[in-house]
């Protein structure tokens, strides 16, 4: 996908994980460690075939990172630790394996591998994204996906927090040059910040939609869903239940309405 990152898709496709859970393999040309991004479900033969493609590179694995929690992302990480006998390194201490969790602005160098951590609490609140300077890429996790929008997971998601982490992403592609989302879902954007301003373009949309929806006499979550998603496949309306329940809570805290 770029020179220092390889994707291996987990086979847990569904309305809400699009194709599966990208499970990313970074390492710097010529190392002999790899550094490995959301392990994905705990799905035996999905984290040997991880471990196969590390090893087919010449590569053992050094290092696991978790974006965020969500099982599609992380419940695979302890049996992948086992397996490799390597560390989890998280943002949230009970997703750790090892001594040592995430931080902001912490840089992880593994075999030569540049990689800087990235808060972006929303989706949820242990979301984080990860920059790898030398490809001008960032690993977005849930934040960003490759195909639709993301949802914010509340009570643990907050869209204050999601708008910040929006535009501190965007703020790469100006002041550090990122072009190249690889997102925890769905295909590689080439072009990340206008991939950004759509996200951003898009939560302001919504929130416009809800004030309205509130302003005509809607009041209940699913009331505002059956309304302003009316055009979307049902299946994912609990997540945009969530999301909308999130919205609620910004729209109140502001005294927008």
């Amino acid at each position: 996908m770029t020179e220092r990152a390889t994707c291996v898709l987990a086979p847990n496709p569904s309305p809400m994980t699009l194709d599966g859970t990208n499970t990313w393999i970074l390492a710097e040309p010529g190392a002999t460690t790899a550094v490995v991004v959301d392990p994905g479900p705990e799905h035996e033969e999905h984290l040997r075939r991880v471990i196969d493609a590390v090893e087919r590179s010449g590569r053992r694995v050094a290092l696991t990172l978790l974006t965020h929690g969500h099982p599609d992302h992380a419940d695979g990480a302890a049996r992948f630790a086992e397996l490799t006998r390597s560390p989890v390194r998280a943002l949230d201490p009970r997703l750790r394996l090892g001594d040592e969790g995430l931080a902001a602005g912490d840089v992880i160098t593994t075999g030569g591998l540049d990689v800087r951590v990235v808060p972006t609490p929303g989706h949820t609140s242990d979301s984080l994204s990860f920059q790898v300077v030398a490809d001008a890429a960032v690993l977005t996790g849930d934040t960003v996906l490759g195909r639709g929008t993301t949802m914010v997971a509340h009570p643990d998601g907050r869209l204050g927090d999601y708008l910040d982490s929006l535009r501190r992403l965007r703020s790469l592609t100006v002041d550090d040059g990122v072009h190249t989302v690889l997102p925890g879902h769905g295909p590689v954007l080439r072009d990340a910040q206008s991939a950004l301003d759509f996200y951003l373009v898009h939560r302001a949309s919504r929130l416009a939609q809800i004030e309205t929806a509130l302003e005509n006499g809607y009041r209940t979550p699913a009331e505002i869903v059956a309304h302003v998603y009316a055009d979307v496949d049902r299946a994912v309306w609990p997540a945009a239940e969530l999301s909308v329940r999130a919205q609620l809570d910004y729209v109140q805290e502001r005294g927008l309405m």
